[in-house]
């Protein structure tokens, strides 16, 4: 993830990995052919209030389990569909974002739009992943220029050449929730911390093929099964590329990564901005981190007149760059032969897609069949043109009263944050007129940018898969280079309109909203607002919040990392951040493993916080009348089963292990029990000592 980057979402994991893994079986019928909707005993049911009182378990005390009151008779009748690791809410909204989006795509793909126009790119780029008889047909020939240029590497400049080459601006370490690429290094162009009128390039560790560093370095008794199961998967890549000595060269090749891996920041680490904060001259960089060929790396890079580079994680850009001028050449070509498969899997013949699912669909995730070819197809499209896809699906399904309908909760729930600040008792005057001054010039994006994104030239051949994949990287590496030296747009947006995800950008103070997270059944004008409120309220309330997080507090109002807080202020606020990482460290997932609550701090605040600001943002959003009641429910608990709703989700086990590892999202059920911060909740359903959830008032960690 972007170092400044702080979503809503963590991304399922099987679209994770949807351009790694694919699936055996090809859907010759197209999207028209298959059906996007979940199981009917997996869907959701929600009645004329506006919640699923048929998926709530009201023999359990909301005190007790609040997740399970609002969604145990959901859970205990759900099952995980076999191409999922996870399932849920949000998944449900994701495909029917889905199939909508891929209606308008064929509808692009017949080939009768106008050479040149972005409905010929999408229509081509996506009927060209749809056609494997032709991936087939054309074997590894697309990427054999790579093998030809992994080969020529004869020494460590020319190996240093190669992996600048290969740097990409990596817009899927946010988009995907991770905090590093499979590529040596991530390149990252946004707004720098210290001087935020213009634009900095930030260098992010890379270079390992597995989700995180834990998944090498984990002594637990699963990762050294994973481990295990890892170094066949990397000998049958290499083995069905014709790689001679695939076996032997297999081991070395997981032994660089793990020395990789060792060097790497952890996640943790990874989120604490004032040690990401490093300018680095290009003398201190090749100073600070031996072993690379700067020159040829940055040249080759088109960065060889960039005088500045922010180190992000700079024990791992020293460290890698080590083992680049101590390992033997041969084992780095080895290496970035197979790297070349694993990153371009999605478009090679169906045995490397089939043996990608096989180790990081079923091994790493659980799931049991990879997820249809067109849905895969979606994906790539929107990794490529994501901008121009969604200005076909706002047209068509996000209207401009559902745009000014968000507006007006976003509208009311900056005015609930402004008055509970000024509510704070603990916030002295200074401190609480800079945080007004930065909720002041929040910039608010609903729904779409205001301006949309030129994709004229990119490329896009209909028939060359591969080939489109490679070039829309090309595009956008391009593209982010360009911002360098140009002043900075605080409006432009980081995710794609079709995208079921919301983000806060806290050095840009920028906040965007896609239009997929804006409609029903998350967002429904058929419903009564209490449920809208708890539900998509909160999601606004918990990215506004982002901005006055454990990492957002740290900004000032123009995007400054400096520290705008009285002493004892900031203490007062890191005081209860450290008791909300307790509370929820206590979370036991397994009887082996718990929350990291440092690791989900960031995400906890925005959640806590931004659910209060939501629910005070409902009692404006009344007027002074009194709430109505519905199917028997006050406004109140309308408010707070429909946020209960919006967590529920089932997880297969691979899946949820890996997310205590990599995400900095705590797992659903806990994110549903946040309730238990806020003094409303224990009078709205009565909750009391002996409850379960029940904290007593001075334990209740209120942040803001």
């Amino acid at each position: 993830m972007n170092p400044r980057a702080r979503s809503f979402l963590p991304l399922p994991c099987a679209a994770l990995l949807a351009a790694a893994c694919a699936s055996t079986s090809s859907n010759s019928g197209g999207p028209a052919a298959t059906t996007a909707q979940a199981p009917a005993k997996n869907a959701a049911g929600p009645s004329a209030s506006g919640l699923d009182l048929e998926g709530m378990d009201r023999s359990v005390k909301p005190g007790d389990d609040f997740f399970r009151f609002a969604n145990g008779g959901w859970y205990d009748r759900t099952e995980i569909p076999p191409d999922r690791a996870v399932f849920g809410m949000f998944s449900i909204l994701t495909e029917l974002t889905a199939k909508r989006t891929a209606d308008l795509i064929a509808e692009a793909s017949k080939g009768d739009a106008p050479e040149g126009s972005e409905a010929r790119q999408i229509g081509d780029a996506y009927a060209s992943f749809l056609d494997e008889d032709r991936i087939a047909r054309l074997e590894l020939g697309p990427l054999r220029p790579t093998f030809r240029a992994v080969q020529a590497i004869g020494d460590q400049k020319a190996l240093s050449r190669y992996l600048g080459g290969q740097l990409r601006a990596d817009m899927d370490v946010l988009n995907a929730g991770r905090l590093f690429t499979d590529n040596l290094f991530g390149l990252w162009v946004a707004q720098d911390l210290d001087e935020p009128s213009k634009y900095s390039p930030f260098l992010l560790q890379g270079g390992l093929a597995m989700p995180d560093r834990e998944y090498y370095l984990n002594p637990s008794q699963r990762m050294a099964d994973l481990r295990a199961r890892y170094t066949p998967h990397v000998a049958a890549m290499l083995k069905l590329a014709g790689v001679v000595d695939a076996n032997a060269k297999a081991a070395p090749i997981v032994e660089l990564e793990r020395q990789i891996a060792t060097v790497h920041a952890s996640r943790t680490e990874s989120s604490e901005v004032e040690k990401g904060n490093n300018h680095w001259t290009r003398k201190q960089l090749e100073e600070n981190a031996p072993g690379i060929d700067w020159a040829a790396f940055l040249g080759a890079a088109g960065l060889d007149k960039q005088p500045v580079f922010v180190a992000w994680q700079p024990g791992a850009i020293t460290g890698i760059a080590k083992l680049v001028g101590s390992v033997p050449v041969a084992t780095w070509k080895d290496y970035l032969i197979y790297h070349a498969l694993e990153h371009h899997s999605a478009v090679l013949p169906r045995a490397f897609v089939q043996e990608q699912f096989e180790f990081h669909g079923k091994a790493l995730t659980g799931a049991q069949v990879q997820r249809e070819r067109w849905k895969r197809a979606i994906d790539m499209t929107d990794l490529a043109l994501g901008e121009a896809v969604g200005k076909l699906y706002v047209a068509k399904w996000f209207p401009a009263s559902e745009k000014a309908r968000a507006e007006q909760m976003v509208k009311n729930i900056i005015a609930a944050f402004g008055r509970r600040i000024d509510a704070l008792d603990w916030m002295a005057p200074q401190t609480k007129e800079r945080a007004k001054a930065k909720l002041a010039v929040l910039k608010v994006g609903v729904g779409y940018p205001d301006k949309w994104r030129d994709y004229s030239g990119l490329r896009v051949v209909r028939g060359d898969a591969l080939g489109n994949f490679q070039r829309s990287e090309k595009f956008e590496l391009d593209r982010a280079l360009g911002r360098l030296g140009q002043p900075v747009d605080r409006g432009e947006w980081v995710m794609n309109p079709q995208l079921v995800n919301a983000v806060n950008l806290p050095a840009m103070n920028a906040l965007n909203f896609p239009a997929a997270i804006l409609q029903p059944p998350n967002f429904d004008p058929k419903r009564p607002e209490a449920v809208d409120y708890g539900a998509v309220g909160a999601v606004i309330g918990h990215e506004v919040c982002h901005s006055f997080d454990s990492e957002g507090a740290l900004f000032d109002d123009t995007g400054h990392l400096r520290n705008w807080w009285t002493p004892e202020d900031f203490a007062h606020f890191k005081d209860s951040s450290n008791r909300l990482a307790a509370q929820f460290e206590a979370y036991h997932p397994f009887p082996d493993v718990h929350v990291n609550g440092r690791q989900t701090l960031a995400e906890n605040i925005a959640d806590v916080a931004g659910l209060a600001a939501a629910l005070e943002a409902y009692h404006i959003s009344l007027g002074g009348k009194a709430a109505p009641t519905v199917a028997g429910l006050s406004g109140d608990q309308q408010f707070f089963i429909g946020f209960g709703q919006t967590w529920r989700s089932k997880l297969r086990e691979a899946a949820l292990r890996q997310r205590l590892v990599v995400d900095g999202h705590a797992p659903p059920e806990y994110r549903a029990d946040t309730v238990r911060n806020l003094d409303t909740w224990y009078q709205t359903f009565d909750v009391k000592p002996g409850d379960k959830l029940y904290l007593a008032p001075d334990q209740r960690v209120r942040v803001y």
